[in-house]
């Protein structure tokens, strides 16, 4: 029976569990295998480094997880609600509940200042928006357009967003990109924050600095969990 039809045993849920995603996508007459029956289980306070080359399947695994794709076999569940393979408006209703997401773009509405952009989607925030940006250095520039800020500050802006909805899991994919060590140690000490908290954090990442921060590291390499 597939993954996706089965009822998870109270025992076993987390806040997030994925059961042997896969993952194909065409491209003329070839396929490619983006993902190959990969699993994962995230509990409150557990951070986990996606770490890989590029084109191992990191950014897909996270947006399969967040329901942003749909995998074509296996199942993800939040807080033992099955998220796959359901309608949109029930998968959008589990992402405002449950998940804060940073893509590696496009997480900013182009029309909205920053402060705008929170506010959007704030309205549950218990943090003050203020501090948020200011622990994160850009308060002074929430007035501004995403059009009007650097790569590492539109990275930044996304990652104040993601909290914005006072998740349980974040999903993040490179949050320290484009960031020098100074910024870095702003976003490391949030997510700590973060985790300390009770929630937890995915993240896509080839900085070394967050996988040892990490609780655990999961090493992808062509679309599989590897070995190292």
């Amino acid at each position: 029976m597939e993954a996706d039809f089965i009822k998870l045993p109270v025992e076993m849920m987390h806040l997030l569990d994925a059961v042997e995603l896969y993952r194909f996508f065409h491209t003329g007459g070839e396929e490619i295998i983006a993902l190959r029956g990969v699993s994962l289980s995230v509990g409150e306070g557990e951070m986990v480094a996606v770490v890989g080359p590029s084109g191992s399947g990191k950014s897909t695994f996270l947006m399969c997880l967040a329901g942003l794709d749909e995998p074509d076999g296996g199942a993800v569940w939040i807080r033992g609600e099955r998220m796959t393979r359901r309608p949109e408006s029930e998968k959008s209703k589990l992402r405002a509940n449950y998940l804060g997401i940073m893509r590696q773009r496009d997480n900013l509405f182009p029309h909205l200042s920053v402060e705008e952009n929170l506010a959007l989607v704030g309205k549950r925030m218990r943090a003050d928006r203020g501090d948020v940006l200011e622990r994160l250095g850009i308060n002074a520039r929430k007035s501004f357009l995403p059009g009007e800020l650097s790569g590492g500050e539109q990275a930044r802006a996304s990652i104040a967003v993601a909290l914005a909805c006072n998740p349980q899991v974040l999903l993040l994919d490179e949050p320290t990109g484009e960031t020098d060590a100074s910024t870095e140690k702003r976003i490391l000490s949030l997510l700590s924050d973060f985790r300390g908290g009770g929630g937890a954090v995915i993240v896509a990442t080839h900085n070394s600095a967050v996988g040892r921060l990490a609780t655990r590291v999961l090493v992808m390499k062509d679309g599989r969990v590897s070995d190292g």
